[in-house]
C-alpha cells in the first residue's frame, strides 16, 4: 500500500535529507538522491500509527527525556552522597514487575535503569516480566517502581511489537 506524502511527513524526509547530507559533508545532487530515497523508506515507519507497528516518535522523544532528566538527577544525587560526610544510604534490592505489553523491550529497561547512578538492574526475570534492581536508597521503592512502569510503558508505546499489537486486538 502506498502511503501518502502528508506535511509531517514531508518535514521528517526534509530534515532526514539534511542530515544525510551533513554526514557526508556536502549537499551533491547524488547525496541529495540517496538521502530522499532512504529518508522516504524510513519515514513511514517513523511518522505512522503506532499501534500499527510503527514507531511512536512522541513517546520514543519522552522515553529519551525522561532518561536523560534521571540521568542528571542521579548523577548529582550520587555526587552529594559522595561529597556529604555522612552516610545515608540505605540500600536494597527491589523487584518490578513490567507490564505485559512492555516485557518485549526489557532489554532497553536494562539499559535505561543501569544508566543510572545509583541503580543497577541485579537480575532480570524474562519469564515473569520481572527486573530486580539495587537501589542505594531503599525508601524510594515506591517510588522507583512506579518510574520504571512508566518507562516501560513508555517503551511499548514507542516501540511496539506484534506482541503487543495482538494485546491491543484482544482487549
Amino acid at each position: 500500500m502506498k502511503r501518502p506524502l502528508h506535511a509531517r511527513r514531508l518535514v521528517v524526509i526534509a530534515a532526514l535529507v539534511a542530515a544525510w547530507c551533513a554526514l557526508w559533508g556536502e549537499a551533491t545532487l547524488a547525496n541529495i538522491a540517496s538521502g530522499a530515497a532512504l529518508a522516504t523508506l524510513v519515514s513511514g515507519r517513523v511518522t505512522g500509527n503506532a499501534s500499527r507497528g510503527r514507531i511512536g516518535l512522541g513517546p520514543l522523544l519522552r522515553f529519551g527525556a525522561l532518561v536523560a532528566a534521571d540521568l542528571v538527577m542521579a548523577t548529582i544525587g550520587v555526587a552529594r552522597e559522595i561529597l556529604t560526610p555522612t552516610d545515608r544510604t540505605d540500600e536494597a534490592i527491589i523487584a518490578v514487575p513490567v507490564p505485559t505489553d512492555s516485557r518485549s523491550h526489557l532489554l532497553l529497561l536494562v539499559i535505561a535503569v543501569t544508566l543510572t547512578p545509583g541503580t543497577a538492574v541485579v537480575d532480570v526475570d524474562a519469564d515473569g516480566g520481572t527486573l530486580y534492581l539495587h537501589l542505594l536508597h531503599g525508601e524510594r521503592r515506591a517510588a522507583t517502581t512506579a518510574h520504571v512502569t512508566r518507562l516501560a510503558e513508555l517503551a511499548g508505546h514507542a516501540l511496539p511489537t506484534d506482541s503487543s499489537r495482538h494485546l491491543e486486538l484482544r482487549r
